[in-house]
């Protein structure tokens, strides 16, 4: 399998952390590559108390891409755990990650799912993963579409390996 990025698009709290975890492990176990993920979680300051805004969003997508393209250069793949929200962002991460193959996998989950992780989690601001699903940018045109209401992460990560051979 050739270095490419894998772009987890999704709702917060639609599993997308640990999808990207099972998937990081099936393509190291068998698939033989190297890939590392990147959350939008390890740039963002996440708080029950305080709402994640788009702007708050675009500030950090940059720092993301250029972190994505070290490790491409590097000769790593990356899995990137992303929630895009707007038009601005879907084309910065796009603009900057221009020279590497892309395959985007939109990552679903019922509402209701959404909102009791959310609870369960009590790190994030509720609501967010209701917004967050509402203003998901784009709505379409994804290379793959997973539901984590419906299968496990393991399952989930098998369905998106497949999909890459």
């Amino acid at each position: 399998m050739e270095q490419r990025v894998i772009l987890l698009n999704g709702p917060s709290s639609s599993g997308k952390s640990t999808l990207a975890k099972a998937l990081r492990e099936l393509i190291s176990g068998e698939g033989h590559e190297k890939y590392e993920v990147i959350s939008i979680d390890d740039f963002m300051k996440v708080s029950p108390t305080e709402k994640i805004y788009e702007d708050d969003v675009f500030e950090i997508s940059d720092d993301i891409c250029k972190q994505a393209s070290k490790l491409l250069d590097d000769g790593r793949g990356v899995i990137i755990d992303h929630v895009i929200t707007s038009k601005r962002i879907f084309d910065q991460l796009n603009d900057n990650l221009a020279s590497y193959p892309v395959f985007s996998v939109h990552v679903t989950c019922p509402l209701d799912i959404l909102k009791s992780r959310e609870i369960a989690r009590g790190d994030r601001f509720i609501g967010s993963a209701e917004a967050s699903a509402e203003y998901l940018f784009p709505k379409d045109g994804y290379d793959l579409v997973v539901d984590t209401g419906a299968k496990s992460p393991e399952e989930n990560a098998m369905h998106i390996f497949n999909a890459l051979q």
